[in-house]
């Protein structure tokens, strides 16, 4: 199926909606961030996210963002498949294992053991912060892909 036609403009016709989640997103990344998570890590996070949604608009933006932080295109290539490569750290594989928890809830809550191995490398305030930045990201997936949010012109630091 090829998408021919946007739906909803939810920026025009939900301004004030939209605003609060623009706002959100943006204390969830200062709040990541002052508790050490790093923004390419960030940029993973919503990459996978978008990835196991399906959102194009955000895969779109995030794989720009990610490069524009300093990702390589290795591991933005990668990354679907993140479990059988050697390129990502012992806290990318917790952030990421419990991204896909996060996201896929309705498939078995997130199980005990993923928490634990996040725990086991991320304190409690940064998974806090990782589960807002999640909670974001899948929300902004929801959001594009029901309106069908055109995709391919988005600039990094545009939003």
């Amino acid at each position: 199926m090829t998408i021919t036609e946007n739906r909803l403009n939810m920026m025009k016709l939900s301004r004030d909606s939209y605003g609060a989640m623009l706002a959100l997103n943006s204390t969830t990344q200062q709040a990541a961030l002052a508790a050490g998570l790093e923004l390419p890590l960030l940029e993973l996070v919503r990459i996978r996210a978008s990835q196991i949604n399906g959102c194009a608009y955000c895969l779109d933006m995030h794989t720009k963002d990610a490069r524009h932080a300093g990702e390589t295109e290795q591991r933005i290539y990668a990354l679907n498949a993140w479990r059988e490569t050697p390129f990502f750290s012992e806290v990318e594989r917790a952030a990421l294992a419990f991204t896909e928890a996060v996201t896929l809830v309705a498939d078995g809550q997130v199980p005990d053991a993923v928490y634990r191995e996040t725990a086991e490398v991320l304190t409690e305030e940064q998974i806090a912060a990782l589960t807002w930045v999640i909670v974001v990201i899948n929300a902004f997936n929801r959001v594009a892909i029901t309106s069908r949010v055109p995709v391919g012109d988005y600039q990094p630091g545009s939003h």
